[in-house]
Order: C-alpha cells, then structure tokens, then sequence
C-alpha cells in the first residue's frame, strides 16, 4: 500500500491537472509510469491496498473517500481550478454530482488506462472511444492465470492430498492415483482451460462454461485412467463431480474479468453453488455405491 494523500509528480503548479488513484501499490506505480516527465497532481485515495476498479465494487474507492481525501489534504489551497480527473474504472463507486456538492471539485472520467493519460491530457481532457473500450484478448487472460493458480495451489493441494489418502485406504493405491489425476485435471481445466476458452465456451455463465470443460476433461480421463473397466454408477460419478470442480474454479475467474457485475455474480452464485454441491454429494454417493455394484 501507498499512504493516502496529496503527491507532486515533477513540479506541478497550482493550475495543473489533478488524476486520482487508488493506494494500491502497483496502481500508484502505473499511473506514475504513465506520467513520468510531467507536471501533476496526483491524489491517491485510502482504498486498504485494493486497485481501482475492484475498490469501486467494493465502495473504497467511493464518492465518501473522495470527498474526504479532498478535504484533507487541502486541495482547494494548493490548486486554483476545481477539476478531478479519475479513472474510468473508478465510476462505479463515484457520484459526480455528489462529489461536487460536497467539496465543489467537478468530476471528469479520463481513460480506462493508465497509458492513455498523456493522450488524454495532450488532447485537452478529451476522452477518445478508443480509451473507454475495455478488452480482454486471449493474452491478457492467460498473463491472469499463474495468479490464479497461486491463489488456488494450497487448497488444491490440501484437498487432494485427504484425497489421496481417503481412496489409498478404501481402495488402494492405483485407486488413490487416478482419483488425484481427476482431481487436479478438473482444477487445471477450472483455472486454466476455462478462462483461456471463455468466449468459445457455450452459454454466458461463467460456472456453465466450466461445466463444459469439466465434461470434456471427464471423458478424456476415462480414456486416460482405464475407465471403461468401471461401472456405471463410478462413470456416472466422474461425469458429476469433475465438471463440478471445474465449474467452482472458472466462476472463480469472474473477479479477473471486464464483463461481470456484482449483482450478476451474486445472482450466478445463488444458482450455481447449490448445483455444485448437489453434484458433488451426489456424485460421493454413486462412487460409494460403485464399490458394492
């Protein structure tokens, strides 16, 4: 985090812009980059280490803050005119017209990123249609999956160990192995397979679309593991459980992506975890049942 308040970057006079960030590190930094050999105010909001665009979800990075962020750090003596320039990605959690009632500072939307300010700056604080369009190509979701997968990797490995040994113990080791190559193969295709094939994957559903990948990574583990010597209660079993792993971990990946909201997560995870744990029980269930078939 970066303490909360007023910084000069080169030599700004009281007539200079004034962008607002978040006290994120690595967004303080960016917008730093961006700015590197000009003169401007930058005013960083109290946003507990959170970035801009989550921070507004969040209500941090809020029309309050703003209010008070202004206050106090005594803008309204260090510059004479009365603009704030914020993110696009900070609107969510700001009310303009609040903002100006409240402390009198006017509120303008630059750019999504950091790297068109100069653009935005040098146009005369002329947003272009390029800088409001968000995207999310094939490269910019694959560089957010090592994070993902950091994030997952000591729960993965925890639940596959108790894995591991619950079917070593009921059934043996060639059992435990193949329950642990499905476990981790409907994870990966959860974090990895999922969110690299999200536009191509059908249905607007983050957990269908896992669901889907997770089907695919089922029938590819039959094929790997020897699974047409199972009965059909287990083959039933891998069909449930796996997609439903797969399905947790790419509705997972909504907070990575640009086209969510709060509200339509919610609504998804309403739905979706009770299906998860429905097929998940159900599934433990056939595999039980499996044994005695």
């Amino acid at each position: 985090m970066v303490p909360p308040g007023l910084y000069a970057i080169g030599h700004p006079s009281p007539d200079d812009p004034v962008l607002v960030t978040a006290n994120y590190k690595m967004s303080y930094d960016i917008v730093r980059q961006a700015l590197a050999g000009r003169s401007v105010w930058l005013l960083v909001l109290e946003t507990y280490g959170i970035n801009v665009w989550c921070a507004a979800g969040k209500g941090t990075f809020g029309t309050g803050e703003v209010v008070r962020r202004v206050t106090s750090s005594g803008l309204a003596r260090v510059v004479r005119h009365r603009r704030l320039i914020l993110p696009i990605l900070g609107a969510p959690g700001v009310s303009a017209h609040q903002v100006a009632q409240r402390c009198g500072f006017s509120v303008s939307y630059a750019a999504i990123r950091a790297a068109d300010l100069p653009a935005y700056l040098d146009s005369g604080l002329v947003t272009a249609p390029a800088m409001r369009e968000m995207s999310f190509s094939f490269y910019e979701r694959l560089v957010l999956i090592p994070v993902e997968l950091v994030l997952a990797l000591k729960s993965i490995a925890l639940a596959g160990g108790a894995l591991f040994l619950l079917f070593a113990i009921s059934s043996g080791r060639a059992a435990a192995l193949s329950a642990l190559l499905a476990w981790f193969g409907a994870s990966l295709t959860g974090i990895v397979a999922g969110p690299l094939l999200l536009p191509w994957l059908p249905g607007r559903s983050f957990a269908v679309k896992g669901a889907v990948a997770g089907l695919v990574w089922s029938a590819l583990f039959l094929l790997l593991s020897g699974g047409n010597q199972w009965n059909i209660l287990v083959k039933s079993a891998v069909f449930l459980v796996l997609p439903a792993v797969s399905a947790f971990y790419t509705l997972n990946f909504t907070g990575c992506t640009p086209f969510t909201s709060r509200s339509g997560v919610k609504k998804e995870m309403r739905t979706a975890i009770p299906a998860m744990g429905g097929a998940l029980l159900l599934g433990a269930l056939l595999v039980l049942l499996g044994t005695f078939y």
